[in-house]
């Protein structure tokens, strides 16, 4: 169905060291092991071939190019089909201020040093498109979503800190769905997000859905979902819908209705924002809140927690709503609770959920059963992804076409570790709760792998090598890139990388920034690139 290939890559030239000494011939010596000194010849990047073969071509042989023979090479080359005139000279406006700080443009055309910069620049050269190329209006089931897992971790999961930060860092890269986790505080009303059963210190709710509320569209016009991990008493779950109507105002959806039978599309929910979780059982009808084991507070309901559980002693309580007619012997009954409060907390709480979610309850197959009067959100562990792939991979693929599936770490993954995410993507599950600041990735017959020659003592190498890749399925196809600091005694180092969809890549040559392990952009870092596709 088509293979993608990449060509030519290079890097641009690295910022100057604080911490090395630079001598008169432009080579950096860095002392090593406190034994020797070790020189890094450094020069600057200049336009490698085939750049200046492209800049020859399309300035006519001159020594500059206008913004007329820019447009050429951006439509002709670069394959941006609906680039104008007008475009390509701001492109050469901006390019020019850039470098020579002008604010009054005495030329309007680029030499070959502009050039090569211009295609340096990843905000104007980058390798995927920015604009949105896809039809927003089908239901939110068709779509595969952004989704973070226990956003509100600064770290790993047993005993970082909670924070709005990370939520908000999650926000302005693009993730549409954060998960939180509801706890009760000590103080009356006080309710808690915070990772349960694990040494995490909590952050207040109100500080994330503010920060929900203020980042939510800063990268994206879409819809944001808050997935939420309920561990409240009726009366929380009252305050729980007083502070999110308060603090979304306008921007809160929630159907009329208490069931879909679709979900709305990306492109009717626009700046507007979601809540996903199970809804209260109906306990005003069944008074079936059951109690099992001593009251603490470390206290959970039953939940997808429980998968995550790290081993830590606590004493645990499960509350739960049950409308079963049978229950166990060791069972407390509760009914004689002062529910008052609790009447009036749960429509008003089941009142604002539009993405209805649940986890299996007895075999799997009966989990996946698709509902022919309303939709609804299924959560998976990955452990359970796997056997449900194995077993019943044709009634995953089913659900799936109308539901929402979400799959999320295995709790050994106390290091915030993330999982291969393809298995998901190929049944069709739209919520995969990992960082996805993650060769070629995608479906087994997709996946391959390469490695570049060595080059030693350069701070701007250039491989010139070129691969092919044949892709069966490149709407599940990643290119992932990592550059490495070779090392002969040791490990190589990890130098920076980037995870980019193949079916989202621009052909020509880009400009192609790196991240750190943690997603983070990397200054003046970046690798120049060709893509093409046959």
């Amino acid at each position: 169905m088509g293979s993608y290939k990449k060509d030519k890559h290079r890097t641009s030239p690295l910022p100057e060291s604080s911490n090395s000494n630079k001598d008169e011939m432009g080579s950096y010596n860095y002392k090593m092991f406190n034994l020797f000194n070790r020189k890094f010849k450094i020069t600057e990047a200049e336009p490698p071939k085939d750049v200046k073969q492209l800049f020859s071509k399309f300035s006519n042989g001159g020594s500059h190019m206008t913004a007329d023979q820019l447009r050429r090479f951006l439509v002709l080359h670069q394959d941006e089909l609906d680039c104008t005139l007008a475009d390509a000279q701001k492109i050469v406006e901006e390019v020019i201020n850039r470098r020579h700080h002008l604010t009054r443009y005495s030329r309007h055309s680029l030499n070959l040093d502009d050039f090569f910069h211009f295609l340096l620049y990843d905000d104007l050269n980058g390798p995927i498109t920015s604009q949105v190329h896809n039809d927003m209006t089908a239901p939110l089931a068709q779509y595969f979503i952004y989704t973070g897992h226990n956003s509100y971790l600064t770290g790993n999961q047993l005993s970082s800190d909670c924070s709005e930060v990370p939520i908000v860092k999650a926000l302005q890269r693009g993730v549409r769905v954060i998960e939180l986790d509801l706890w009760p505080g000590s103080a009356k009303d006080e309710i808690l997000v915070l990772h349960g059963r694990t040494l995490t210190t909590p952050v207040p709710l109100i500080k994330c859905l503010k920060s929900i509320r203020d980042y939510a569209f800063a990268s994206s016009p879409y819809p944001v979902i808050i997935t939420l991990e309920d561990h409240l008493t009726p009366e929380l779950q009252a305050k729980v819908a007083e502070m999110v109507t308060q603090t979304f105002g306008g921007m809160l959806y929630y159907p009329e209705s208490d069931s879909l039978l679709q979900f709305p599309s990306p492109e009717s929910l626009k700046h507007r924002i979601i809540i996903s979780t199970k809804p209260p059982k109906e306990y005003l009808e069944s008074s079936g809140i059951k109690r099992k084991g001593p009251l603490s507070p470390g206290g959970r309901n039953s939940s997808e927690e429980d998968d995550e559980a790290s081993g830590i002693p606590y004493h645990t309580a499960e509350l739960e709503a049950d409308d079963r007619s049978d229950s166990d012997q060791d069972d407390v009954d509760l009914t004689d609770c002062d529910n008052k409060s609790g009447q009036l907390g749960a429509p008003a709480y089941k009142r604002l959920i539009t993405i209805h979610a649940g986890k299996p309850k007895g075999c799997l197959k009966d989990a996946l059963k698709v509902a022919a009067d309303k939709v609804r959100r299924l959560s998976l562990s990955e452990q359970e992804l796997e056997k449900a792939a194995a077993t019943n991979g044709t009634d995953v693929v089913r659900f799936t076409q109308n539901n929402i599936l979400r799959i999320y770490p295995k709790g050994t993954r106390i290091t915030s570790s993330n999982y291969k995410p393809i298995v998901g993507w190929m049944h069709g599950a739209q919520m995969i709760a990992f960082n996805m600041q993650v060769y070629i990735v995608g479906v087994p017959a997709d996946a391959a792998k390469r490695k570049t020659k060595i080059i030693e003592d350069n701070w701007s190498p250039a491989w010139n090598e070129e691969f092919t890749f044949p892709l069966t399925v490149p709407e599940l196809a990643l290119l992932r890139v990592e550059v490495q600091e070779y090392d002969m005694s040791d490990k190589d180092d990890f130098g920076g990388q980037t995870c980019l969809p193949v079916l989202d890549l621009r052909p020509g040559i880009r400009s192609v920034p790196l991240h750190d392990k943690k997603g983070e952009k990397l200054k003046n870092v970046r690798l120049l690139m060709g893509f093409q596709f046959v």
